[in-house]
């Protein structure tokens, strides 16, 4: 084998399987949907890394990265793999400086339409024009503005344990849009008071002031106070709203796990489901027997 294909050469070795690992939500095929989580995907393949990206992917759908730790410009991780200790992970992405963001700030509050979607916690599809016009880029770009590293022996870099945190990172980006923002140095609810989001915070608070006279009768006709819960662990858990309690119909929500919904996914999830896939199936068995329970057509203790 030639000096060339040595140095290039590590033995594949098989890691130890991780308890409670991240699991990547991604079964097969590709990482990340939203075209910025592509983007950041696109970054890692860049540095042609051969075989070690495939084993990246595997070790990420396996849940072999134990821990994840995000800050400006810096993201740590544990990733366990054929050694008994788990091997340490280094991702650094260069930030851009205060004056940097103050003039992207600048530009981006001419336009009304980034503005807008910033400040409700969505990213416009040009973000990316919109940083070349102040000659600066949202994504890393070149080798200096990436900086990666490993404890493992590997001396490639990156590694097969930095792809799989790299590809975990990309779906974080799927939950996330503004976590590019954080690693280049600048924290959502920095950018949006750079943006005028202070204003507009002031602005909803003042709306929600009740007006004096609705104040004054409010004053003249306080709230009854709460029914205090049973304490009596049977009548609490068979305790069941009365028609004094609940009005309007009773009805199945047209949306299963609306709730959990909102609060949308988690971050780096260890479990072996999909959270909200599991909760819109345990929305969709309990909303029937629920109603059945309020309307009487069902007893509480009868429920399997």
């Amino acid at each position: 084998m030639s000096w060339y294909r040595y140095y290039n050469y590590y033995p594949r070795t098989r890691a130890r399987q991780a308890k409670g690992g991240i699991k990547a939500q991604s079964k097969r095929g590709q990482f990340g949907q939203s075209w910025w989580a592509k983007r950041w995907i696109e970054v890692l393949e860049s540095f042609n890394i051969g075989a070690r990206l495939g084993r990246g992917r595997s070790y990420a759908r396996q849940g072999q990265v134990i821990a994840i730790d995000i800050e400006k410009g810096r993201v740590t991780a544990k990733v366990q793999g054929s050694q008994r200790q788990p091997y340490k992970v280094a991702i650094k992405v260069k930030t851009l400086t205060q004056t940097d963001w103050k003039k992207l700030a600048r530009l981006l509050a001419k336009q009304a339409l980034f503005a807008a979607k910033l400040l409700a916690g969505e990213m416009p599809e040009n973000i990316e024009q919109a940083f070349q016009n102040a000659k600066l880029t949202l994504f890393p770009n070149k080798r200096g503005d990436l900086q990666t590293d490993c404890s493992c022996p590997d001396w490639s870099n990156p590694c097969k344990h930095i792809a799989a945190v790299y590809y975990l990172l990309g779906e974080e980006f799927d939950r996330d849009p503004f976590l590019i923002f954080r690693l280049r140095g600048m924290e959502q609810k920095e950018l949006v008071n750079l943006l005028g989001g202070q204003q507009t915070r002031e602005d909803k608070s003042q709306s929600k002031k009740v007006l004096p006279e609705l104040a004054a009768e409010q004053k003249e006709a306080p709230a009854p106070p709460p029914v205090p819960l049973p304490t009596d662990p049977e009548t609490f858990w068979g305790w069941l709203l009365t028609d004094e309690v609940v009005t309007g119909e009773v009805f199945i929500p047209p949306i299963a796990a609306a709730l959990p919904k909102r609060l949308g996914n988690f971050p780096f999830w260890r479990g072996e489901e999909n959270f909200l896939s599991a909760m819109e199936e345990v929305y969709r068995k309990a909303s029937p027997v629920g109603v059945d329970v309020f309307l009487g057509e069902q007893k509480f203790q009868d429920i399997d």
